[in-house]
């Protein structure tokens, strides 16, 4: 629970594709252009056009039969390779892994983290390396092999070929993780001790937007512009090197806030409870009963009607990962099952007990404000933004773990994409190391060129950077003003400009890690998962296949 789940913006990110793409294309046309008049003189605008259309007519005439048939094809060439051995390495792995695995652990509710990431990591680093090198030297070896000789000899389109290759490797890829995940399942939900069954499952959590309040119990308003307070200021900074989480005071009336709005009560209605899960954390000044953990208290709030329902005290257990001992249940159903529609509570002002309707009267419309307060005096009680959400009804397990199959998938069939892709131009060594170098830079390193292109990184832009490197100036130190200074900012500004376009080259493969939302027990997230998952590749094969074609068409197949 430690990661904060944010949606994903579609239409921010339509245009922005929008925006890079036309860039990309309008640059590569201009360019295209020039070089035909530079090479062909007068005759270079009517091969220009000319050529396009043909790419017009060209992909407005596919046949999807003909595609097929080199889908058909590049199936048959990947299963004489030996392409599907690898549900052999995996068979091994999966037969003997349970012996190291079983009791790596004591605690069984850490059963399911390990599983689901050594099972979905061997899934995915044993098919994408194969279907890297499929792709990558797959165009190459039928060139040099002159195989595909009879088949552009044939009335077939060169993108059909590239569209072949894609569907062609997707089959193969599909099939080898569809097999890999359905053992996977089986071994995971096999291996998993009775004790953490009830771990096998998707939660699907709410998250609220946070704020805090002093020690005296004033609230920021954001409203008053006149009040520039950070939802954070209100909070204690107790020391702690990883800012993550923030800390209220113990014994006095700083509070939490999670505000949530539009909640299905309906459905939590259905499933006939309404659950709260927290994970915070306890810093203690002094050391006090060691055997006692920290006590709090949560307040519900319901926005429309101002109603106030405190709920019984509990204690921090920070050190279990259980999240059956980190969860509030409103509801549910008694001894005898029967459901229960009430809860009993001690009103503030008056300590007179009342009773009130769970999903008619403490839900009533949707929009609650959590508070959460710490009752041990000096004592703190930290929490982020994601350490308390509301729980709604869960998943099954299956779901969200195919999910994460389906994020493998993706990311594979993106690889494929690229693959080929570079096939077209390259030979398979070059274009191996284009793809993987791609992976690689937009796996780990998609920070660093943002921080980069948006010139966030210390020390200036890149000329800037090299000038106080060769004059030994210290990134803190500015840089006088005159005529050295304004040509080192117009040529850095023009050197961001090319940088902020080449970042986006890169697709961010870090959408496609969706290990972390299963191996802690939560649902894949559609919006901050699933749809960016979705969109990155769609963004990436439409210019893929344009490049594709053109590659296919300027090539020499005679070339070795």
């Amino acid at each position: 629970m430690s990661f904060d789940v944010v949606g994903f913006n579609f239409l921010e990110g339509l245009t922005h594709f929008l925006k890079v793409f036309g860039g990309v294309a309008l640059t590569a046309l201009i360019v295209s252009f020039i070089l035909a008049l530079i090479q062909y003189g007068g005759r270079g605008p009517g091969l220009y056009f000319k050529t396009l259309w043909q790419a017009l007519v060209d992909f407005v005439h596919t046949s999807p039969r003909r595609v097929w048939a080199i889908t058909e094809l590049t199936w048959k060439e990947s299963a004489r390779k030996k392409a599907l051995f690898v549900f052999v390495v995996f068979a091994i792995l999966i037969m003997f892994a349970g012996w190291f695995l079983r009791d790596s652990v004591g605690r069984a509710d850490l059963q399911l983290k390990i599983y689901v990431k050594f099972v979905l990591t061997a899934i995915s680093w044993l098919t994408l390396p194969v279907i890297l090198l499929l792709s990558c030297w797959g165009l190459p070896s039928d060139i040099k092999n002159r195989s595909l000789h009879t088949v552009v000899t044939k009335p077939i389109r060169r993108h059909e070929v590239v569209l072949g290759r894609f569907f062609g490797f997707t089959l193969v890829g599909t099939v080898i993780l569809l097999v890999m995940g359905v053992v996977g399942y089986a071994w995971t939900v096999g291996q998993m001790p009775e004790a953490a069954k009830s771990e096998l499952v998707g939660r699907v959590p709410v998250y609220g937007d946070m704020t805090y309040s002093n020690r005296n119990g004033d609230r920021p308003n954001f409203d008053d512009p006149n009040n520039p307070q950070n939802p954070a200021s209100a909070a204690t900074n107790v020391g702690d090197v990883w800012e993550f989480r923030s800390y209220i005071e113990g014994g006095t009336k700083s509070r939490t806030f999670y505000d949530f709005d539009n909640i299905d009560v309906a459905a939590a209605e259905r499933a006939g409870q309404f659950r709260i899960e927290y994970n915070f954390e306890a810093f203690r000044t002094h050391k006090g009963d060691i055997e006692k953990r920290l006590l709090c208290r949560i307040t519900i709030v319901n926005k429309e009607t101002g109603l106030r329902v405190p709920l019984e005290t509990f204690e921090v257990k920070e050190f279990s990962n259980r999240s059956a001992d980190k969860t509030i249940i409103l509801g549910g159903t008694d001894e005898e099952g029967n459901p229960i529609q009430t809860i009993t509570y001690r009103e503030e002002n008056t300590n007179e007990v009342k009773s009130v309707h769970i999903f008619d009267e403490l839900l009533k419309g949707g929009d609650i404000t959590v508070e959460v307060q710490c009752l041990d005096p000096g004592q703190f009680l930290g929490m982020a933004r994601p350490d308390l959400f509301i729980r709604m009804p869960d998943r099954p397990f299956y779901v969200t773990f195919f999910k994460a199959v389906f994020g493998i998938w993706l990311q594979m069939v993106l690889i494929i994409v690229l693959g080929v892709t570079a096939s077209c131009f390259v030979k398979g060594p070059v274009a191996t190391l284009l793809t993987f170098g791609m992976l690689v830079i937009g796996s780990g390193f998609s920070e660093l060129m943002q921080s980069l292109a948006i010139g966030t990184s210390e020390g200036g832009g890149p000329f800037e950077s090299a000038y106080r490197m060769f004059m030994h100036l210290n990134p803190t130190v500015s840089i006088e003003d005159g005529p050295l200074k304004t040509i080192m900012t117009i040529v850095d500004q023009a050197a961001l400009g090319f940088l902020w376009t080449v970042q986006y080259l890169f697709p961010q493969f870090e959408y496609y890690n969706m290990v972390p939302f299963v191996a802690n027990g939560f649902d894949v997230p559609w919006k901050a998962s699933l749809l960016p998952s979705i969109l990155v590749t769609l963004a990436f094969v439409i210019p893929c296949l344009i490049l594709g074609y053109f590659s296919m068409q300027l090539r020499e197949m005679e070339a070795k």
